[in-house]
């Protein structure tokens, strides 16, 4: 077959991939675009076997088989709950796949193998490596198997740069090595990949988990696009360059919504610091005289409250999650709905453990993707609303952001649900959320508490 013809399927290849990933922008959409995309994948992974000389293709076949069917057990058997820790393993395995790829093409290169192969080789297995150990600190930490707590080691930034100038130096020895002495010099570049990702990882934690998940999604990318260049595969580029690009955009897009910048949170910095900069966000109004608690049942003051509204804004966070109370909340939404009243979700952008958790549990419960408002969107209609709902949520809606200092959320922007007329919290109870922080929202007198389970406090207002 000719250059010109391998080329061009190629290129129909990408713009396959590139339909499917631009189907994402709603969850219908999010449906096609992975059987899109799912598609464009299977017709590279074939021309790969078809163009190159493998002395077993059914091995290819035989491996694909097993992953797929592996992938579908595991993810049909996850909960709602655990989807985060998923997407983080998930990362890492593209990261690990490209730290193979990367250490057999280096082990095997010859002593002039050119400057761009060599280069992006050593650059494949630094990114891949990383993402994959990072990536299951990560899974541990969202699955409580490790302290969700940033740590700091003795001479952390130190020991970063050590694990970088050994991976330089042994990728800078490599053309002058052959035989045993250069797969030595491959494991040694590939062990310290992967303890410089359990390093960079375990100082990032607490409200960051998000941003951390999405910037580990662009590693994986990034390896991807880089083995691409090793290899020759200008599909695996296209395609780990798109992934890398739109999971580094997320990663900005998310740290601008926490106040900070990136480096801060990557070197573990508190809220407070990495805000330093930034516009000093507005005070709550303080009141002369705070009025006393009603002493009425909170189920009653509830129901009292939404009965008189004309408008409600629900505010999901990962207890409602935890619950798998996304099927009572769509539910009491539409009860409200069918009583005339306006309601709208609030959600905020690090809301959950990963980027768009809130989103993906929400369409899983067929809320109108037209009823989900980010922040900047409907940050300003908290005090005109006569009543919010909270579920599972607590450091999106916590005022100490505002008005407390030198916290881990302290500067970072929040959902100003304290602003509206009635407040009805139905978390699991009044300790703080991922942050650590007490929310002082539960002592104000407009709070009306439903702790306990979230999917009985929310399916005893739809009573």
């Amino acid at each position: 077959m000719d250059t010109w013809q391998d080329l061009l399927i190629d290129l129909v290849v990408i713009a396959v991939f590139i339909a499917g990933i631009a189907q994402f922008r709603s969850p219908a959409g999010a449906r096609r675009g992975n059987i899109t995309t799912a598609l464009a994948f299977s017709a590279a992974l074939v021309l790969l076997v078809v163009r190159n000389t493998i002395g077993q293709p059914w091995l290819v076949v035989a491996a694909v088989v097993a992953g797929g069917l592996a992938g579908w057990l595991i993810s049909a058997r996850i909960t709602m709950t655990r989807i985060p820790a998923l997407i983080a393993l998930q990362n890492g395995a593209g990261g690990g796949a490209s730290l193979l790829v990367a250490a057999v093409e280096l082990s095997r290169m010859g002593a002039d193998p050119g400057v761009l192969p060599a280069i992006f080789g050593v650059a494949g297995a630094l990114v891949g490596g990383v993402a994959l150990a990072g990536s299951l600190v990560a899974a541990a930490k969202l699955e409580n198997r490790m302290s969700p707590r940033p740590r700091t080691l003795p001479g952390h930034t130190l020991i970063q740069l050590m694990l970088l100038a050994t991976v330089v130096a042994m990728g800078a020895m490599l053309p002058s090595l052959a035989g045993a002495e250069r797969l030595v010099a491959v494991i040694v570049l590939a062990a310290a990949t992967l303890t410089l990702g359990v390093v960079f990882a375990v100082r990032v934690g607490g409200a960051d988990m998000p941003v951390m998940i999405s910037l580990l999604n662009a590693f994986s990318g990034l390896a991807a696009a880089f083995v691409g260049v090793t290899i020759g595969n200008q599909m695996l580029v296209a395609a780990g360059a798109m992934v890398g690009s739109s999971g580094t955009i997320l990663t900005l897009v998310m740290a601008r919504a926490m106040n900070r910048s990136v480096g801060a949170i990557l070197v573990g910095r508190q809220l407070a610091e990495g805000a330093s900069a930034a516009p000093a966000p507005t005070a709550m109004p303080e009141e002369t005289v705070a009025p006393a608690r009603s002493t009425e049942p909170p189920l009653t003051r509830a129901r009292t409250a939404l009965a008189g509204a004309t408008s409600v804004i629900i505010v999901p966070g990962y207890g409602m999650a935890l619950a798998q109370a996304q099927g009572e909340v769509a539910a009491l939404a539409e009860k409200l709905e069918a009583a005339g009243k306006l309601v709208r979700f609030a959600v905020h952008p690090v809301a959950g453990r990963m980027p768009g958790h809130m989103h993906v549990l929400l369409a899983e419960a067929d809320v109108e993707y037209d009823k989900l408002y980010e922040m900047d969107a409907i940050n300003g209609d908290f005090a005109s609303t006569d009543v919010v709902i909270i579920v599972g949520a607590c450091d999106v809606v916590n005022p100490a952001a505002i008005s407390a200092a030198d916290t881990p959320i302290s500067g970072m922007p929040i959902l100003n649900a304290h602003e509206a007329g009635a407040v009805i919290v139905c978390n699991l109870d009044e300790k703080p959320g991922y942050s650590g922080v007490p929310n002082p929202l539960y002592d104000d007198p407009k709070a009306i508490l439903l702790f306990g389970d979230a999917k009985e406090t929310v399916a005893s207002l739809i009573g």
